[in-house]
């Protein structure tokens, strides 16, 4: 793991610290909205299943939305973008304060708005969390994501009790309008932020082939699989407690709209403790034991919160599972960041969000359906359980610890000089890669070949196989399709300093006289009379 800067270094960096002081403005006014629209959804109606789908309408569109957003970050202006998001998040939440205030909320008509909000956010968060890697340096990295978690955490602990405040003082809809109120100061902010944007000398990936090749690269890359598999599992099982917190206030203690946002307030508190001590699990601990110390420790927050009717002990419940949320997520994250090139970055963290808000969402709906047949506290007690399996898991997907990997571009990769005209378009493109191997090394070679072979698919390779001439058999041939001549380059430029490795060792077990030989050939599905000319016309060659 590159060596981590002290936690608040990172407020050096200019641009940084603009913008996580606007979002905390922005993450207060979001706060202030989710218990106004919580609490209204508990006076619109009494079903404990419409008060839970609060939760899942705000995380089902970044479940929905979150790749397709993935794919606008990684291939246009990531400033636009958020923009964008901020600005309709703006226009949807002074709808929703109209329509509360005008007293026209129906229980439904509060699941779309608030579903259009979680749109924004959607469309926000990939571009956002991208933009983070742009801003900071890689050392810089893991402090940078726990100040975000830090400053989200920050106006936790301190948003709720103030949106409880205001709901109880000035009722919903003046929640509503300070959420409204508060995308001013981000808006601003992105506006008076000019990033530098590297020159693109290939054209856009189409939004289909782009949105494959997230996919294709998270399936053929193992450990970032595992971690969006653990947070998926952390998401769907942590999330019954915030979705069924205002019927436990409501239910089981009896209390008030302003005991919500304190007991929200506390796991705020966690959360921003949580994020200080960071830095110093992950230098001591491995990464597979804090995150089943983050599992069980909210797994014992929940069954505290079901089984104790109490104002104190609940608060020192929601103070252990902000520590644990905070730890978990973060540590998601940041070995999603540092395991991911920055070509692919949006989309990767797309694909993480995609899962560990979907398990939020489905959990949502879940524990309101488990709350509606077995109670609140039958549902509590169902979700530590499954915490505790989440832990389990790590038995059989272990999460990864931070390797010192090198993800620069490897620019070793020169455009060969063509004797035909081809377009970007022209293909499809047939490569052949020979190496002459001898026999004791065939072994050493096969396994790297297997490396090879993920990372050529990871990279856009088809159709990839392997050949051994039956006549010599120490020939052995490396061929792989590629659509089009510019996705050829393309599959290059992705290539990393991480990866020089396996091509190094592949080299070193050649032992021909000459270099590895490499074929690139454009296929033809039918054979005329007249094909491409060459630009130079060359003497036809004797018979």
């Amino acid at each position: 793991m590159p060596n981590a800067e002290p936690t608040l270094a990172v407020f050096r960096n200019q641009t940084f610290r603009m913008l996580w002081i606007a979002t905390l403005a922005s993450n207060f006014g979001g706060l202030v909205q989710s218990v106004g629209a919580a609490w209204m959804m508990t006076s619109l109606s009494g079903s404990e299943s419409m008060v839970a789908l609060v939760q899942t309408s705000i995380t089902l569109p970044i479940m929905i939305f979150s790749l397709a957003a993935g794919v606008f970050a990684d291939n246009f202006d990531r400033r636009r973008i958020m923009l964008a998001a901020q600005g309709f998040m703006l226009l949807v939440s002074l709808g929703l304060a109209f329509m509360a205030y005008e007293g026209l909320l129906t229980p439904w008509l509060l699941l779309s708005f608030t579903f259009l909000i979680g749109c924004g956010t959607a469309l926000h968060n990939p571009s956002w969390q991208a933009s983070v890697g742009d801003i900071v340096t890689r050392a810089e990295l893991s402090a940078a994501v726990s100040v975000n978690s830090m400053g989200f955490n920050m106006m936790r602990s301190v948003g709720p009790a103030a949106g409880g405040a205001i709901v109880a003082i000035a009722g919903a809809a003046a929640a509503f309008a300070v959420n409204a109120l508060s995308y001013v100061a981000i808006i601003a902010a992105l506006f008076n932020w000019r990033p530098a944007l590297p020159p693109r000398r290939l054209p856009r990936e189409p939004f289909g082939s782009a949105f494959s090749a997230g996919l294709r690269y998270v399936a053929m890359s193992p450990n970032l699989l595992r971690v969006i598999f653990r947070g998926f599992l952390f998401g769907s099982s942590a999330v019954a407690l915030q979705a069924l917190l205002p019927l436990v206030v409501r239910d089981h203690m009896q209390g008030t709209a302003l005991d919500y946002g304190f007991l929200l307030g506390s796991f705020g508190f966690g959360a921003v403790a949580g994020a200080f001590a960071n830095a110093r699990l992950r230098a001591r601990l491995r990464n597979e034991f804090i995150t089943r110390l983050a599992f069980l420790g909210f797994a014992a927050s929940a069954a505290t919160l079901s089984l104790s009717g109490g104002f104190a002990s609940s608060i020192a419940a929601m103070f252990v599972a902000g520590i644990c949320w905070v730890v978990a997520l973060s540590l998601f994250n940041v070995t999603m960041q540092l395991s991911t090139p920055r070509w692919v970055v949006g989309r990767v963290l797309a694909l993480y969000q995609t899962g560990v808000f979907g398990g939020m969402a489905g959990g949502g709906w879940l524990w309101g359906a488990v709350a509606e047949s077995n109670g609140v506290q039958g549902a509590l007690l169902t979700a530590a359980a499954f915490l505790v399996v989440g832990a389990l898991a790590g038995l059989l997907a272990p999460l990864p610890d931070a390797a010192e990997l090198n993800l620069d571009p490897l620019n070793r990769f020169r455009e060969p000089p063509l004797q035909l005209d081809l377009t970007q378009r022209s293909g499809p493109i047939m490569i052949m890669v020979d190496y002459e191997i001898a026999q004791a090394d065939v072994p050493a070679f096969l396994t790297l070949m297997s490396e090879r072979r993920r990372i050529r698919i990871r990279d856009g390779a088809q159709h990839w196989t392997i050949l051994r001439d039956l006549e010599n058999p120490d020939i052995w041939t490396e061929t792989y399709h590629v659509p089009t001549w510019v996705e050829y380059i393309r599959h290059h430029e992705r290539r990393t300093q991480s990866d020089a490795e396996i091509t190094d060792k592949l080299i070193a077990l050649h032992k021909g006289a000459e270099p590895v030989r490499v074929h690139r050939m454009i296929e033809r599905q039918t054979v005329s009379a007249r094909d491409d000319m060459p630009r130079r016309q060359a003497a036809a060659p004797p018979r």
